[in-house]
């Protein structure tokens, strides 16, 4: 906290308690420390000529006397300049027996800077302590960001941040806060939770004062707002400070880059997932916003989930990515994925996104930071042979109208008859019985495990493949898949040196795996798995290619835990 001063007789005289017989032109930058005051900060004061103007200081005190009508005009035009919180200082009252303030009243409404006016005496020592007390309160709490004056509400910056707050702790999601939301409120904010009588207490106020504050024995959002009102209103601006400050926000109103995007550290060639808690917070926000218990997310729901970000951060073409319902809803499951495709490709998104959200405040975390896991570098796990990533990619390539985009849609249920197109597709498979994410994308040499995919029909596509694996792969320890595309058409010979059914016999690679999504019968998922499998462990791969029971065994139950895995989730729901 630093504070600019223009008379050097205050600082004196409450360094030294007592009026100076001999002031110097200008007295020496003073630190008070923490430890003896009232707001526990060390407060640096300055003291400053005409001549040497800081527009950066955290505080202005502006000086008049009050027995000089002189002064007290320049105050105003000293205030035109202000960029900071101002105080009127009225100093010399000793020299007059009456107040200033009713000259200072139209200063201090014309510049909503000044946050008060305080007359004191260096001389008797009258208000010194209570005017640098009040400077600092005004470092700390300013009223400008907060309040206007003249309409007497809070400003549209101030309800933009409290509404947000008011919607992360309405977990329930039931427009009003309950008197278990209100009590983890005010435990997480002021570390100490409300008596029930002092519940009642805090709500009966807000009755007497509106008809729609309350609603169902819970505080509405005007409610919440009108608390904050009247907090500032009467002096105690330091409340609501540390509320925003709690979920975030710098004095600007906005929040912070430190909030938002914790340091976290990602070595090379280690990936980023989000941990059980992420998941168990991302679940209970799901359930929050799916008023319908459908298990997906109607357009109107998504844009109420969302209502805390300052922005809409999932477009169209999330629904082209993840798992929908016949409505083209994002389901439960596709929208885990979504949040699992944004950690591993982007991990600062997903890290801005869990703070708007409020991650570290619902689960009482230092930062969202918390929610992430950062795998171990492959390389150690291809030496251990074993991973515990729970998140691989999948890269397809092939020549243009191979067939890559039915490939994507399909691993999300959907055949021709859905014309979506899309650059990643991410859903979940069972390997062994343990649930993955397979984040299956085009055009990218990168991944886990590699689908080379032809078209069987049109005799130049394959040789496109070979290349690709000729030039990339062939020395890569990156497992590869040859997927023979439209396998309901008829089959073509390949112009190319070598059939694939060969080329796969000559690189030691599994024979090519027919693949059609041009039906109107579900969809066979099995490849994904063995894609999956393949990805998890590499050095099986190539040895166990043409053992049949190496996929068997992968893949056993898979579609037995996926359906089990959703029935689990509706009887949670009804549960709820």
């Amino acid at each position: 906290c630093k504070i600019e001063l223009k008379l050097t007789s205050l600082i004196m005289s409450l360094v030294s308690e007592e009026f100076p017989d001999e002031v110097p032109l200008r007295a020496e930058e003073i630190t008070i420390p923490a430890d003896v005051t009232p707001e526990r900060v060390p407060t640096h004061i300055v003291d400053y000529s005409g001549k040497h103007i800081d527009t950066m200081t955290d505080k202005n005190k502006s000086i008049y006397s009050v027995n000089n009508k002189k002064s007290i005009e320049k105050v105003r035009m000293d205030s035109v300049c202000v960029v900071v919180p101002l105080i009127l200082v009225g100093n010399k009252s000793d020299l007059v027996e009456h107040s200033s303030m009713e000259t200072i009243l139209p200063i201090m409404n014309q510049f909503q800077d000044i946050e008060t006016c305080v007359e004191c005496s260096a001389k008797n020592l009258k208000n010194i302590s209570e005017l640098f007390y009040y400077a600092q309160k005004a470092v700390l709490h300013p009223t400008g960001p907060l309040y206007c004056p003249e309409e007497k509400e809070l400003k549209s910056s101030c309800i933009k941040a409290l509404t947000r707050i008011f919607k992360v702790s309405d977990l329930d999601n039931d427009g009003i806060l309950n008197d278990n939301e209100l009590n983890f409120f005010q435990r997480t904010c002021f570390n100490t939770p409300l008596a029930p009588q002092a519940l009642e207490d805090v709500k009966n106020v807000v009755r007497r004062n509106m008809n729609d504050g309350v609603k169902d024995n819970g505080l509405t959002l005007k409610g919440f707002l009108f608390l904050h009102t009247l907090f500032i209103q009467r002096g105690r601006h330091e409340t609501t400070w540390t509320v925003l400050r709690r979920f975030g926000y710098d004095d600007d109103l906005e929040l912070t880059q430190e909030y938002l995007f914790p340091i976290i550290k990602i070595p090379p060639d280690c990936t980023t997932e989000l941990n059980h808690n992420a998941y168990l917070f991302l679940q209970s926000v799901f359930d929050k916003h799916d008023k319908d218990r459908d298990c997906a997310l109607s357009p109107e729901e998504v844009k109420d989930l969302f209502k805390v970000f300052p922005y809409m951060p999932w477009g169209p073409d999330v629904n082209n990515t993840v798992c929908t319902n016949d409505q083209g809803w994002i389901t439960y499951q596709g929208y885990l994925s979504q949040w699992t495709l944004t950690t591993y490709l982007d991990v600062q998104r997903s890290l801005e996104y869990l703070g708007y959200l409020g991650y570290s405040i619902i689960y009482e975390q230092e930062s969202q930071a918390a929610a992430i896991t950062v795998t171990r570098n492959k390389r150690i796990d291809l030496q251990k042979k074993q991973t515990q990533r729970s998140v691989f990619r999948c890269n397809v390539l092939g020549a243009r109208g191979s067939g890559k985009s039915g490939f994507l849609q399909a691993f999300l249920g959907r055949n021709l008859q859905v014309n979506h197109k899309s650059f990643y597709a991410i859903s979940t498979t069972y390997v062994y019985g343990q649930e993955k994410y397979l984040l299956v994308r085009t055009a990218e040499l990168a991944c886990d495990v590699v689908c080379l995919v032809y078209d069987v029909n049109n005799p130049r596509s394959f040789e496109y493949c070979a290349k690709v694996y000729k030039q990339y792969f062939i020395d890569s320890k990156t497992p590869c898949v040859v997927i023979a595309a439209k396998s309901d058409l008829h089959e073509v010979r390949q112009h190319y040196s070598l059939s694939p059914h060969e080329f796969c016999r000559k690189h030691k690679l599994h024979p090519p795996q027919p693949f059609t999504c041009n039906t109107t019968e579900a969809l066979n998922k099995d490849i994904y798995t063995r894609l999956t499998t393949m990805a998890m462990y590499p050095h099986m791969a190539q040895a166990d290619l043409k053992n049949s029971t190496f996929w068997l065994r992968a893949s056993v139950g898979a579609t037995v835990i996926a359906v089990l895995g959703f029935a689990m989730y509706r009887a949670l729901l009804k549960q709820r």
